[in-house]
């Protein structure tokens, strides 16, 4: 779903609700496109997150299990605003968004390349919203809430 607001595209993230039926991931890299995607998140909290950019696919079956394992069970579908990481579940968390992706068509490196958790901004990372570094810059790694 998608609707037009001041020069901005709004898109909401909901492949499963579409009718997809296919394990989903994106990491939404920022940039200035006039594209604004959204998607649920937080765990109960239902928040909405916003970010501009352009989506890099990750398609496969359950792909968010560990991701689910830390939000959903260890965090308890609570989210995680202002929480200290313990370094064990800090660990697991860098390991569950490291995804191979291939950096954008207009550089030389086309191999693909591991996201990495981009913990300065750890503060921001909440289930199914976690920012990560790419091979061009700050994203965001989405999936669906667990709610």
């Amino acid at each position: 779903m998608a609707h037009t607001t001041d020069d901005k595209r709004y898109v909401f993230l909901d492949p499963v609700s579409s009718g997809a039926g296919l394990g989903w991931m994106f990491v939404i890299v920022a940039a200035p496109t006039g594209v604004i995607y959204q998607n649920q998140a937080g765990g109960l909290t239902c928040a909405q997150y916003e970010q501009e950019g352009y989506l890099i696919p990750i398609l496969g079956r359950e792909l968010d299990d560990e991701l689910r394992a830390i939000f959903v069970r260890e965090l308890r579908k609570q989210g995680s605003s202002g929480l200290d990481w313990p370094a064990d579940l800090l660990d697991r968390l860098r390991a569950a968004v490291a995804f191979s992706v291939y950096a954008s068509t207009n550089r030389d490196d086309a191999f693909p390349t591991p996201l990495v958790l981009d913990e300065s901004r750890l503060p921001e990372a909440d289930e199914a919203w976690v920012p990560v570094l790419t091979p061009d810059g700050p994203g965001i790694l989405v999936w669906e809430n667990s709610d």
